[in-house]
């Protein structure tokens, strides 16, 4: 079950589109620098997911009554965020596009990774608060499976979106597909919030 919530969570908000996936994908399409990206973005969501869960383990211990109101906050995150999935369903117009320049070195890529990665305010609601607020139900090694499962979203997620970027593209890039998509991850994190309310 934590391995399972932090695996299922991890991959909903990693699939959401955004600058970051869409730089993954350029890359995989132009096969330029694949692995060091694959890596460095699943590296970074790793070490994200293992701050937030543990920083929110140290409040919750050290202050009292602090845990209920970071699981108040989670499951507010997820229904907001659900609700903003069907209404992204609704809306469509979330095809994922790869344009750029396919002559840029190594650390210029990684560079530009970094930038849509850390100066992206939504990569730390998702791994650091939510994720966070996700892992209170759990102690000792349930908490550590959690971290696992989430952690290993990331790489499967990155792997495929670089690696399997040309078998993948008429996918990424048909509307349809990502409106059903974002109906399922809406329905996931209403969920997920039923199921973090239940431990609140």
């Amino acid at each position: 079950m934590p391995f399972f919530v932090g695996f299922t969570t991890s991959l909903t908000l990693i699939l959401a589109i955004g600058a970051q996936n869409a730089f993954v994908f350029r890359q995989g399409l132009m096969r330029k620098h694949v692995l060091p990206i694959v890596l460095f973005c699943a590296l970074a969501d790793a070490s994200l997911i293992l701050l937030g869960v543990y920083v929110a383990e140290f409040f919750a211990t050290t202050i009292p009554g602090v845990a209920y109101w970071i699981k108040l906050a989670g499951v507010a995150f997820l229904i907001v965020y659900g609700t903003m999935r069907f209404w992204s369903a609704y809306k469509g117009g979330g095809a994922l596009e790869a344009t750029g320049d396919n002559t840029q070195s190594l650390i210029k890529a990684l560079a530009i990774c970094a930038a849509f990665t850390f100066l992206n305010p939504h990569v730390y609601l998702d791994t650091v608060v939510l994720m966070g607020s996700l892992s209170l139900p759990f102690e000792g090694v349930r908490k550590i499976e959690f971290a696992i499962g989430a952690a290993l979203a990331s790489f499967a997620f990155f792997a495929s979106l670089g690696f399997g970027a040309r078998a993948f593209a008429p996918y990424f890039q048909r509307d349809v597909s990502w409106r059903i998509l974002d109906v399922l991850m809406g329905i996931l994190m209403l969920f997920l919030a039923w199921v973090l309310w239940g431990h609140a």
